[in-house]
């Protein structure tokens, strides 16, 4: 088949063809939009999940339906060397650019100016960080006491009551909301709080590893309460099905049920693998209907792929005993292994284990579920690790 028509998108946070499996989780965003807009209360929204199930193509749609509403839409990805507010800055100018024009309403002037001086703590030459518009007479500032949740409460205020003179509203969309710190999940969380106490228009949506909503309570303990949390899995057989046929029946292309079926048990349900596997099956073929033959040879190919990049690249950013640590938790067979039992397989004490524990889920290839446990955060990584021989 040619390859300028593969309908399939492997990749990071990349759009499939048709987003499949996740109505629901988008329904419930589209009815907060419109409760806020209507002057009603919603809650935000948590994320979580492993890697590979779509968590950021979902925010991404988050993003694309608060921008069909004209909503000022901040969006970034946690860490990176970056504090939530360098990021928040950073990408808040970007979007608030876009309304620093003559005439602007009162409430945008002033939150042009608190988000000035919400910078002016890391930045010292953002003093006449103004947008080109003379500010020096209008209300606003007042965001750089050094106190991050001060800070925000002024800045989110700020930001919301403009919007909200537009008749729109202010999201904030974090991905990789794991990789922020403790105070940093504080301050949202307060900040979402206060929000929704005193009826701002806001709403924020964060995603991350499975552990996100235990570092959120870990860091306020009101937080189950707060948020509106999805668990985003695998999909189920039929939506599977579709995510994998859709594409090619968008370019009038048939699978054989028998090479559909291989496809979607090789993947398990997961999207990233039924794109990367969807992929390489129509570069196999040659003719229509996609054939079992062709599904082998994609799954194949498809699987040294994600070896050599998806798998090797956290792989390889461990280090030789962390490796030895990571061998221990695959021996369990499954993918996570109880602390205690890894400790014994290696022969070590446990507290001895604690630095490589930590940084293995600093690099993100682990993640703590619950105390005591640790599990792998790539489906699948098990079976890589195990088809390491030579490592």
């Amino acid at each position: 088949m040619e390859h300028g028509t593969n309908p399939y998108s492997p990749g990071a946070g990349r759009k499939p063809t048709e987003l499949v499996g996740r109505d629901q989780t988008l329904d419930r965003w589209k009815s907060s939009l419109q409760r806020i807009e209507n002057g009603r209360d919603a809650r935000s929204f948590c994320l979580y999940g492993l890697r590979g199930v779509g968590k950021t193509v979902l925010l991404a749609e988050f993003s694309r339906e608060a921008k069909k509403h004209e909503w000022i839409v901040v969006k970034f990805e946690a860490g990176a060397g970056q504090t939530l507010r360098e990021r928040l800055s950073l990408e808040l100018h970007q979007v608030l650019a876009d309304f620093a024009r003559p005439g602007a309403k009162e409430r945008m002037l002033k939150a042009f100016k608190t988000l000035a001086s919400f910078k002016t703590t890391f930045d010292p030459n953002s003093g006449n960080f103004s947008f080109g518009i003379d500010l020096s007479d209008q209300p606003g500032g007042g965001a750089d006491s050094g106190n991050l949740e001060s800070d925000m409460f002024k800045l989110v205020h700020d930001v919301s009551s403009a919007a909200q003179d537009l008749g729109l509203g202010f999201t904030l969309l974090v991905d990789e909301a794991q990789d922020l710190e403790e105070e940093e999940l504080a301050v949202l969380a307060a900040v979402t709080h206060r929000a929704g106490q005193e009826g701002w228009a806001f709403l924020a949506a964060v995603a991350g590893l499975p552990s996100l909503p235990r570092l959120f309570s870990e860091a306020k303990s009101y937080t189950e309460r707060l948020f509106d949390y999805h668990e985003i899995r695998e999909l189920p057989l039929e939506d599977a099905r579709l995510a994998l046929t859709s594409p090619a029946a968008s370019e009038g292309i048939g699978w054989e049920d028998s090479a559909r079926d291989y496809v979607i048990n090789a993947a398990s349900g997961y999207p990233y693998y039924i794109q990367q596997f969807g992929h390489d099956s129509w570069i196999a073929a040659d003719s229509d209907p996609i054939s079992l033959q062709d599904a082998q040879q994609g799954v194949e190919f498809g699987q040294r792929e994600l070896d050599g990049g998806f798998f090797r690249s956290r792989w390889d950013r461990a280090t030789t005993k962390e490796k030895e640590y990571l061998r221990a938790v695959a021996a369990e067979g499954n993918n996570s292994a109880m602390s205690s039992e890894v400790a014994s397989r290696m022969g070590r004490k446990i507290e001895s284990l604690g630095p490589a524990r930590a940084n293995l889920i600093s690099k993100g290839i682990i993640y703590a579920p619950e105390h005591g446990v640790v599990a792998f955060t790539v489906p699948g990584m098990v079976e890589f690790i195990n088809r390491q021989t030579d490592e």
